[in-house]
Protein backbone atom coordinates (compact mmCIF):
# COMPACT_ATOMS: atom_id res chain seq x y z
CA UNK A 1 0.00 0.00 0.00
CA UNK A 2 1.16 3.17 -0.70
CA UNK A 3 0.78 6.37 0.65
CA UNK A 4 -2.02 7.61 -1.31
CA UNK A 5 -4.08 4.78 -0.60
CA UNK A 6 -3.93 4.91 3.56
CA UNK A 7 -5.35 8.23 2.83
CA UNK A 8 -7.95 7.33 1.13
CA UNK A 9 -8.47 5.13 3.63
CA UNK A 10 -8.46 6.98 6.20
CA UNK A 11 -11.01 9.54 4.78
CA UNK A 12 -13.54 7.00 3.84
CA UNK A 13 -13.37 5.61 7.11
CA UNK A 14 -13.64 9.20 8.78
CA UNK A 15 -16.55 9.18 6.51
CA UNK A 16 -18.29 6.44 7.62
CA UNK A 17 -17.88 7.51 11.67
CA UNK A 18 -19.33 10.97 11.01
CA UNK A 19 -22.18 9.63 9.38
CA UNK A 20 -22.62 6.75 12.47
CA UNK A 21 -22.32 9.94 14.84
CA UNK A 22 -25.22 11.78 12.69
CA UNK A 23 -27.51 9.19 12.21
CA UNK A 24 -26.90 8.58 16.02
CA UNK A 25 -27.19 11.93 17.43
CA UNK A 26 -30.05 12.22 15.37
CA UNK A 27 -31.90 9.14 16.47
CA UNK A 28 -31.33 10.78 20.37
CA UNK A 29 -32.91 13.83 19.02
CA UNK A 30 -35.75 12.01 17.84
CA UNK A 31 -36.22 10.06 20.65
CA UNK A 32 -36.11 12.90 22.61
CA UNK A 33 -38.93 14.96 20.74
CA UNK A 34 -41.30 11.89 21.01
CA UNK A 35 -40.42 11.81 24.67
CA UNK A 36 -41.78 15.18 25.06
CA UNK A 37 -44.36 14.95 23.01
CA UNK A 38 -45.86 11.95 25.01
CA UNK A 39 -45.23 13.66 28.48
CA UNK A 40 -47.88 15.67 28.92
CA UNK A 41 -47.65 18.59 31.82
CA UNK A 42 -50.15 17.81 35.13
CA UNK A 43 -52.67 20.39 35.08
CA UNK A 44 -52.36 21.88 38.59
CA UNK A 45 -55.66 22.62 39.96
CA UNK A 46 -55.32 25.81 42.28
CA UNK A 47 -58.96 26.45 43.21
CA UNK A 48 -59.16 23.43 45.08
CA UNK A 49 -55.55 24.05 47.07
CA UNK A 50 -56.83 27.27 47.97
CA UNK A 51 -60.36 26.54 49.27
CA UNK A 52 -61.32 26.98 53.01
CA UNK A 53 -60.93 23.48 53.87
CA UNK A 54 -57.81 22.76 51.70
CA UNK A 55 -55.66 25.20 52.46
CA UNK A 56 -55.49 25.13 55.89
CA UNK A 57 -54.80 21.51 55.22
CA UNK A 58 -52.12 22.41 53.09
CA UNK A 59 -50.20 24.88 55.24
CA UNK A 60 -50.36 22.53 58.30
CA UNK A 61 -48.77 20.13 55.65
CA UNK A 62 -46.00 22.46 54.64
CA UNK A 63 -44.92 23.23 58.07
CA UNK A 64 -45.15 19.80 59.49
CA UNK A 65 -42.16 18.99 56.52
CA UNK A 66 -40.58 22.31 57.58
CA UNK A 67 -40.58 21.18 60.83
CA UNK A 68 -39.68 17.50 60.35
CA UNK A 69 -36.62 18.87 57.96
CA UNK A 70 -35.40 20.60 60.84
CA UNK A 71 -35.51 18.01 63.56
CA UNK A 72 -33.54 15.55 61.21
CA UNK A 73 -31.42 17.60 60.71
CA UNK A 74 -30.72 18.74 64.43
CA UNK A 75 -28.37 16.83 65.45
CA UNK A 76 -25.79 17.22 62.72
CA UNK A 77 -26.05 20.71 63.04
CA UNK A 78 -24.70 20.12 66.50
CA UNK A 79 -22.58 17.89 65.33
CA UNK A 80 -21.05 20.56 63.08
CA UNK A 81 -21.22 23.28 65.53
CA UNK A 82 -19.23 21.31 67.49
CA UNK A 83 -16.57 20.43 65.15
CA UNK A 84 -16.30 24.02 64.31
CA UNK A 85 -15.36 24.92 67.40
CA UNK A 86 -12.52 21.76 67.98
CA UNK A 87 -11.03 22.93 64.98
CA UNK A 88 -11.17 26.94 65.86
CA UNK A 89 -10.13 26.21 68.97
CA UNK A 90 -7.32 23.88 67.53
CA UNK A 91 -5.81 26.36 64.90
CA UNK A 92 -5.89 29.21 67.90
CA UNK A 93 -3.84 26.90 70.10
CA UNK A 94 -1.48 26.02 66.96
CA UNK A 95 -1.29 29.75 65.91
CA UNK A 96 -1.33 30.99 69.54
CA UNK A 97 2.45 32.90 68.97
CA UNK A 98 2.18 33.82 65.65
CA UNK A 99 -1.65 35.44 66.91
CA UNK A 100 0.27 37.60 69.26
CA UNK A 101 3.13 38.65 67.46
CA UNK A 102 0.69 39.91 64.89
CA UNK A 103 -1.39 41.56 67.68
CA UNK A 104 1.49 43.06 68.83
CA UNK A 105 2.46 44.87 65.71
CA UNK A 106 -1.08 45.84 64.91
CA UNK A 107 -1.41 47.43 68.07
CA UNK A 108 1.94 49.53 67.36
CA UNK A 109 1.19 50.82 64.23
CA UNK A 110 -2.59 51.64 65.27
CA UNK A 111 -0.72 53.54 68.51
CA UNK A 112 1.74 55.08 65.37
CA UNK A 113 -1.18 55.92 63.24
CA UNK A 114 -3.09 57.43 66.48
CA UNK A 115 -0.34 59.90 67.33
CA UNK A 116 0.07 60.70 63.41
CA UNK A 117 -3.75 61.70 63.53
CA UNK A 118 -3.19 63.63 66.68
CA UNK A 119 0.02 65.48 65.74
CA UNK A 120 -1.89 66.25 62.14
CA UNK A 121 -5.69 67.36 64.21
CA UNK A 122 -3.61 69.16 66.59
CA UNK A 123 -1.63 71.45 63.60
CA UNK A 124 -4.55 71.87 61.53
CA UNK A 125 -7.05 73.04 64.84
CA UNK A 126 -3.92 74.67 66.65
CA UNK A 127 -5.37 78.04 67.18
CA UNK A 128 -8.98 76.67 68.28
CA UNK A 129 -7.34 74.38 70.92
CA UNK A 130 -5.10 77.16 72.31
CA UNK A 131 -8.00 79.18 72.62
CA UNK A 132 -10.51 77.07 74.46
CA UNK A 133 -7.36 75.76 76.64
CA UNK A 134 -6.68 79.82 77.41
CA UNK A 135 -10.87 79.86 78.43
CA UNK A 136 -10.64 76.52 80.73
CA UNK A 137 -7.72 78.25 82.47
CA UNK A 138 -9.37 82.08 83.04
CA UNK A 139 -12.53 79.87 84.55
CA UNK A 140 -10.56 77.99 86.91
CA UNK A 141 -8.59 80.90 88.01
CA UNK A 142 -12.21 82.89 88.54
CA UNK A 143 -13.28 80.19 90.74
CA UNK A 144 -10.16 79.65 92.51
CA UNK A 145 -9.90 83.92 93.37
CA UNK A 146 -14.31 83.69 93.39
Amino acid sequence: MNLEELKKLRQEKQKEHKKKKREYYLKKKQQEETKKKIEKRKVYDYNSDFSEENFNKKIKEIAKAQKKHVDDRHEIIKQKIKEYENIKKEYYENNKEHRLQYDKQYRERKKEDLKKYRREYYQKNKAQILQKQKERRSKLKEKENG
